[in-house]
């Protein structure tokens, strides 16, 4: 990704930020209190994304705890890997890294909520204690064409797709450039790691 295009695709960012800070500025100066948002989630706009959450468009190279509360070494090859990938022309977005044992908990509420059962929602998320985003060492890539660069060139940097059901989910196994990648769990009921399995 070039330097213009980073910048126009931050520029919404920016002016928001601005925006933000222009507002808090002038509620400063007349005593008044701005609500910058109220959602059930997070707010765009003042959001601190303690829990992990990440806002759309979020890259390797950002400073939420979602992308900063990674395992080190899985952190790191994520970011030389999409690295390398920007300089072939994909933009490699972050839809979820490291979540708190809350938001793990809620995701897997709703997954129920919309699944029908817990057995049907364990094909696709996993319990807090099982979870290998709540212990940061689990990133789930966003858009085609960057998921599918790394389906194809993760190994190069020790970074493999986990689940056959989820193209997007990549977790660090070290070894992967020389040997390749593990076979793959189904879904997330065949992982071990899942205790709702």
């Amino acid at each position: 990704m070039t330097k213009t295009t980073t910048m126009t695709t931050h520029l919404p960012r920016i002016l928001l930020a601005l925006l933000a800070v222009a507002a808090l500025v002038g509620a400063a100066v007349l005593g008044t209190q701005v609500v910058l948002a109220q959602t059930d989630g997070p707010a765009t706009i003042g959001a601190t994304y303690d829990d992990g959450e990440l806002p759309d468009g979020a890259t390797a190279f950002d400073s939420y705890a979602g992308i900063t509360n990674l395992e080190p070494g899985l952190l790191a090859a994520v970011r030389a890997a999409a690295t390398d990938a920007e300089a072939s022309g994909i933009e490699v977005i972050i839809n979820s890294g490291w979540r708190s044992s809350e938001l793990q908990e809620r995701l897997m509420e709703q997954a129920v909520a919309e699944r029908g059962s817990l057995e049907e929602a364990s094909r696709w998320v996993a319990t807090p204690e099982g979870s290998s985003h709540v212990t940061g060492d689990a990133v789930d890539i966003g858009g085609y064409d960057a998921a599918a660069w790394f389906q194809t060139n993760g190994a190069r940097y020790d970074l493999c797709q986990t689940f056959e059901n989820e193209a997007w989910h990549f977790e660090l196994r070290p070894g992967a450039s020389v040997h390749g990648c593990p076979a793959m769990y189904r879904d997330a009921r065949d992982d071990p790691r899942n205790t709702a399995a």
